[in-house]
């Protein structure tokens, strides 16, 4: 089996399916059994769980996303103007 595909499976789906998201939230073991159909190790179940949490936060919401684009482009148009920090 590959890992880091089930791992980039199991992230897809959580992005896709709001549904799917919320049972990862409330049961991140589960979840990930329910999309890789097998039933493995505990430390191993644990550590595609961590993995995806980290590929989830690492990407950061399009919320953060935007809001550092914005302000990114305020202190630029203040610099213009002589704003200083």
């Amino acid at each position: 089996m590959d890992i880091k595909a089930k791992v980039d499976e199991v992230v897809a789906k959580v992005k896709d399916d709001p549904n799917f998201a919320n049972d990862f939230q409330s049961n991140p073991v589960g979840a990930v059994e329910k999309v890789i159909g097998v039933d493995l190790p505990d430390d191993v179940i644990n550590n595609v769980v961590e993995t995806v949490k980290q590929k989830l936060s690492g990407e950061g919401s399009i919320t953060d996303k935007i809001g550092g684009a914005i302000g990114g482009i305020g202190d630029a148009i203040g610099g213009l103007f002589g704003k200083k920090d």
